[in-house]
């Protein structure tokens, strides 16, 4: 006789639940030992549920694929905008172009910050369960798998823009074509007769900077120009890493005559190491940075620039989120948007 199998308490909860596509709110609550209404506070983020309760009725919801019924609960007239950090220009344009789309539909926009965390905290997603809003637009975030389902679970549709990885493919995102930026701008300095070129690269675990170095690399290639290492540094996307990596490079025995900046940010950064060097752009240095913020026309002299169409990347992600609300599913759910070269002042031929 073979001996009884014991069932884990997950397979014993899984066993009182009829099959995945029948699971409803009050067969997840006999199945993890609570009353419907305790699943329901655990639904709409409410605070006042036990931690093990939480836990335990958060795994049978993914175990079961539960998603409540488009209409059965009221939402809240919001979309919830997440970035892992606010504090910067390139930001404001994001809000900007999702706050375009939130103004047309009579929607308000709720903004959080993850703290420089690629993945919001748990804190949020309560927040959002809590708050029900349309939808949740990401920024150069992504979510857990746990985060997805619970998000799922609620039919609170979201979309990334931007996205720091590969968020999968049945993820809608929106980007745009870093890897011909990076070749454009890179392009436009060997055909200003630039051999040696430096490329300052956003951080590595971000898909839009390794696309961006990938394009400056074909363009080299392309040209006949060895890749030197040298040459290449990597900082994160602002004003403090493009100084510091500009200074590096312009300090070589051998420096570039141009510097391709991972951001306009970063670029900025160039042109400060630059002054303290006493190197004037673009006679003695030519630089370009990427995103076209709109500072980078006014300062001196204005940049060179890959621009990235920032807010009609969020209005794309705006409309997508929206139009999922409503139980619309894209035709395709990755969208990027072309990049395009703005030549300025910050570029010319090197010095003979």
């Amino acid at each position: 006789m073979s001996p009884a199998k014991v069932q884990s308490p997950q397979e014993k909860a899984s066993a009182d639940v009829p099959s995945q596509s029948a699971a409803t709110l009050a067969e997840i609550a006999r199945a993890a030992g609570v009353s419907a209404p305790t699943v329901s506070k655990v639904l709409n983020g409410r605070a006042d549920v036990a931690p093990g309760t939480r836990t335990r009725v958060e795994e049978l919801l993914l175990l079961h694929g539960y998603r409540r019924r488009r209409g059965s609960t009221a939402q809240s007239q919001l979309i919830d905008l997440v970035f892992h950090e606010l504090d910067s220009s390139w930001a404001m344009e994001v809000v900007r172009g999702v706050e375009n789309v939130a103004r047309e539909e009579g929607l308000s926009l709720v903004l959080s910050e993850s703290a420089g965390r690629l993945t919001p905290g748990q804190t949020w997603v309560d927040g959002v369960l809590a708050r029900r809003p349309v939808g949740v637009i990401l920024v150069l975030s992504d979510l857990t798998a746990a985060q997805r389902a619970q998000l799922t679970s609620r039919n609170i549709p979201f979309t990334v823009v931007d996205p720091a990885g590969d968020p999968g493919d049945d993820v809608p995102s929106v980007g745009t074509t870093n890897w011909q930026g990076g070749l454009a701008a890179t392009r436009h300095l060997t055909g200003l007769g630039h051999r040696r070129i430096g490329v300052i690269s956003g951080p590595s675990r971000m898909m839009c900077s390794r696309a961006r170095v990938d394009g400056y690399r074909a363009a080299m290639e392309t040209a006949g120009l060895p890749l030197d290492p040298d040459l290449v540094r990597e900082g994160e996307f602002s004003h403090e890493d493009g100084y510091a990596a500009g200074l590096e490079l312009l300090q070589l025995p051998e420096p570039p005559t141009a510097i391709f900046a991972g951001n306009d940010l970063q670029a900025l950064g160039v042109y400060e190491a630059a002054r303290q060097l006493g190197l004037r752009i673009p006679e003695d240095l030519s630089v370009v940075g990427f995103d076209d913020l709109p500072l980078t026309r006014w300062i001196g002299p204005p940049l060179t620039t890959v621009r990235q169409p920032l807010t009609e990347m969020a209005e794309t992600a705006a409309r997508l989120v929206l139009d999922l609300s409503r139980g619309q599913q894209p035709a395709t759910t990755r969208v990027d948007l072309a990049t395009n070269l703005v030549v300025r002042s910050s570029t010319a031929s090197p010095r003979l």
